[in-house]
């Protein structure tokens, strides 16, 4: 029989995350004893309004456990997270998968740790650095001009948004993105209902974050 391993599964907002592990689980496969942990756990909603964005702070948006959703800056949340991180150090778990494609700088962990940024960037970059257009999906108007992936020489990137979590702005976004050769849902907050949605009606490949990461995660077990 195969060994088991823990994996530390970290969203920057409540965990657990019904809306988003078990999916994930069920492409990673067996063999996952998982743990969930958020960085705003334990936090009311007084403390968690104390995380919104400052001036020039990158947004990131998440679910807090009874649904709702919240706006928060890449500063606070980064600290957190560290916290989080130093945490799960200490437990010895195998893995450790930040559930969040925002990037923060300076955050580390011991632990063989999958970035969800990172990963979903280097993808599309892999598949796009033949001079194909990308349409980017992100969840708030802010983050279109606050996102890495960028038009250059090789390619151009399109941006439309809208929320995994509230409203139903996705058909409107997907329409926005129709043109692109390629489009990806930046956010681990999107679901595979969701990009069948957006690839039916685009009618293009569509990159979805959280598979993307669930893929790289089976690899490592």
């Amino acid at each position: 029989m195969a060994e088991t391993r823990t994996v530390a599964f970290v969203t920057i907002g409540q965990s657990p995350r019904p809306d988003m592990v078990p999916e994930m689980l069920g492409w990673i496969g067996p063999g996952v004893a998982p743990i969930e942990a958020g960085a705003l756990d334990g936090l009311d909603r007084a403390a968690i309004a104390g995380l919104a964005p400052g001036p020039g702070e990158h947004h990131l948006i998440c679910r807090l456990d009874d649904g709702i959703e919240v706006v928060l800056g890449q500063r606070g949340i980064a600290r957190r997270l560290q916290g989080l991180l130093d945490d799960l150090d200490a437990r010895g778990v195998f893995l450790v998968v930040v559930l969040c494609t925002g990037h923060f700088e300076g955050v580390r962990s011991k632990t063989l740790m999958v970035e969800a940024q990172r990963v979903v960037d280097h993808a599309v970059g892999a598949l796009s650095e033949d001079g194909r257009s990308v349409g980017v999906l992100v969840p708030l108007r802010e983050q279109m001009t606050e996102c890495a992936l960028r038009s250059d020489g090789r390619r151009t990137v399109l941006y439309s948004h809208a929320s995994p979590y509230s409203g139903d702005r996705l058909a409107e976004a997907a329409r926005e993105l129709a043109g692109a050769d390629l489009v990806v849902m930046h956010c681990m907050g999107y679901t595979e209902a969701m990009r069948r949605r957006v690839a039916a009606i685009t009618g293009k490949p569509v990159l979805l974050a959280r598979r993307v990461v669930a893929d790289a995660v089976a690899q490592l077990l």
